[in-house]
């Protein structure tokens, strides 16, 4: 077994996740770049290498049973357990995603990755997970999420745009979330939900004000809170989002 802390990244090789990877990696951990393209895949552990991470990669397509379960092997060969699962792959589906427009294979799409994915990856790593003294699990979502911001006045400042693919199939990763930390309650495993804010990144096509490095903040304080530390619950920098 290995003596660091071992993290499996999702969708690793670009934006947030390579930056989560950047600054879990500074503390000394192992980091795990998950991704599906092999080229990407190993250049960003080629950059984490040349900044001191300890950086290793991970074949890993959320989608696919068969990828998913040969990630959970490889951990397991090369470390022999799991400290972190940080479930940050996600797509924003194609457009329009206004309610009478959105294709519905495009939510269906969207809700594979973004939900069904990370129940695929979360249920393949957590044999691993349970061999660790403080595993936890965060799961990268979005304040688009929050029904309460996209209801009532509370919509007018902070609701975003009207997507039908991508605002639900955070609310509905959030629902999940809530569900494993119920079934999970009593044991030393934490999960919680993180928004990195309004980050400029492929998904939005860059038009985001915060960075990657500002938007990999959130998951990094939940990959490292403390044993008597909050599960179960979303937060955002400025602390708890509502539900």
């Amino acid at each position: 077994m290995s003596e660091r802390t071992i993290a499996l990244i999702t969708g690793a090789n670009k934006g947030i996740g390579h930056e989560i990877a950047v600054g879990l990696g500074a503390l000394g951990w192992s980091i795990g770049v998950g991704a599906r393209d092999d080229r990407r895949r190993e250049a960003a552990v080629e950059q984490l290498r040349a900044v001191g991470v300890d950086a290793f990669g991970v074949a890993l397509d959320v989608t696919d049973d068969a990828s998913v379960s040969a990630a959970a092997r490889l951990i397991e060969e090369r470390a022999g357990r799991l400290d972190v699962l940080v479930n940050n792959a996600g797509i924003s589906g194609e457009m329009p995603q206004e309610p009478t427009r959105v294709d519905p294979a495009t939510i269906r799409t969207v809700v594979e990755t973004n939900v069904i994915g990370v129940v695929r990856v979360t249920n393949a790593m957590l044999p691993l997970l349970r061999r660790s003294a403080s595993p936890r699990i965060v799961n990268m979502s979005s304040s688009l999420g929050s029904l309460t911001r996209q209801s009532g006045t509370a919509a007018e400042p902070n609701a975003g745009p009207v997507i039908a693919a991508y605002a639900p199939s955070k609310t509905f990763l959030n629902a999940v979330t809530l569900q494993y930390a119920r079934e999970l309650s009593g044991t030393n495993i934490l999960i919680n939900m993180g928004c990195p804010g309004y980050v400029a990144t492929d998904l939005n096509g860059f038009h985001g004000v915060r960075t990657p490095e500002q938007g990999a903040a959130i998951a990094i304080k939940l990959a490292t809170l403390p044993d008597d530390g909050p599960t179960g619950t979303f937060f955002e920098d400025a602390g708890v989002v509502p539900w």
